[in-house]
């Protein structure tokens, strides 16, 4: 009886001592969230034509443009460059885009963005954006709105035959059409 008693203490104190050893520390949260956007929009509406994951980072009292500079490829967020997935074929642009996932780049513009489909998806950031694994680009529709808006967002709207991405941070908005 002795025996085994002994036996139980080393078996508990060998497993406190594994558990102790994989605890594992969790970080805070990031400071630009991931979040994502979806067409047909209703959470009642579970067959999507389109979803978006992103991170959205922060103004905090800086400008549009020094974060997402005219003229320059931007990962259109924060960290991980969006992932857009077609669940059907859909038109973007002049081109008819096979469903699938692709990553999400824009370029931003007085105007107009130029907004572009990459089949470079898994990367950090827009530091590897090669033009050679485009596989569409179309523009979107510059417009200013009085509410700025302090965290970068996406959303959509539409109905049967045609979906809008919206795009929005500070005072600006970008309109990406899809037709379904």
């Amino acid at each position: 009886m002795k025996l085994f008693k002994v036996s139980t203490f080393f078996v508990a104190l060998a497993f406190s001592l594994c558990t102790a050893v994989q605890a594992q520390e969790f970080k805070g949260l990031d400071k630009s969230p991931m979040d994502a956007a979806a067409y047909p929009a209703s959470y009642k509406e579970a067959n999507k034509a389109i979803k978006v994951v992103y991170s959205r980072p922060q103004l905090n009292e800086r400008s549009l443009e020094q974060l997402a500079p005219q003229g320059k490829v931007w990962r259109t967020g924060a960290n991980e460059i969006p992932e857009i997935t077609f669940y059907k074929p859909v038109v973007f642009g002049d081109k008819t885009i096979k469903p699938g996932s692709y990553a999400l780049f824009t370029i931003p513009g007085e105007k107009t963005w130029t907004v572009i489909l990459s089949s470079d998806v898994n990367a950090w950031g827009a530091y590897s954006y090669n033009e050679a694994n485009d596989v569409a680009r179309a523009n979107g529709i510059v417009s200013t709105d009085s509410e700025p808006i302090e965290a970068f967002s996406i959303a959509f709207t539409g109905d049967d035959k045609n979906a809008t991405m919206h795009l929005a941070w500070g005072t600006t908005r970008v309109q990406v059409p899809f037709k379904l």
